[in-house]
């Protein structure tokens, strides 16, 4: 079993911190549904601004807030403005990879989804276990793309 990506909200503004809060991370269930992440699901979370690394549980704020509340404890890893990488994982046997699709959202400074990635893995000549990133379709975007990680880093 290896352990991997099962969702990523990249580039998150933190939009509040409560530290007399019992725990958590809240965040908008909008956000969350579309990246396929669930309430009570254990996060890893990482500042990019201090570098900090967290593993708390989400739960869900109000519908269309754009919310990304740390609470508790987790409240001194971060404060409001700070970007965060929020990333749930799960462990699948590695010929898994080749039938798992994350979903990664990025986001512009006011937490509206800025793109919306789904990442793959496919055998190709190259290797066995190549990675692709589709862009797929959202309100603000309307084209669909997949690029190999080594044609990027070629053009």
């Amino acid at each position: 079993m290896i352990r991997i990506v099962r969702a990523k909200l990249h580039g998150i503004t933190v939009t509040g911190a409560d530290l007399d809060y019992h725990g958590s991370i809240t965040l908008d269930p909008e956000h969350c549904d579309l990246a396929g992440i669930r309430p009570l699901e254990f996060v890893d979370i990482w500042n990019k601004q201090s570098g900090a690394r967290i593993s708390t549980y989400v739960i869900f704020g109000e519908a269309g807030s754009k919310c990304c509340i740390l609470n508790g404890a987790a409240a001194r890893t971060c404060q409001r403005g700070d970007q965060v990488i929020i990333c749930s994982s799960s462990y699948v046997q590695e010929t898994a990879l080749y039938d798992t699709a994350p979903m990664v959202l990025t986001f512009t400074p006011k937490n509206d989804v800025k793109d919306v990635l789904r990442y793959r893995v496919k055998e190709t000549a190259r290797r066995p276990f190549d990675f692709f990133i589709e862009t797929l379709p959202h309100a603000e975007n309307s084209d669909t793309e997949e690029e190999s990680i080594a044609d990027r880093a070629i053009a």
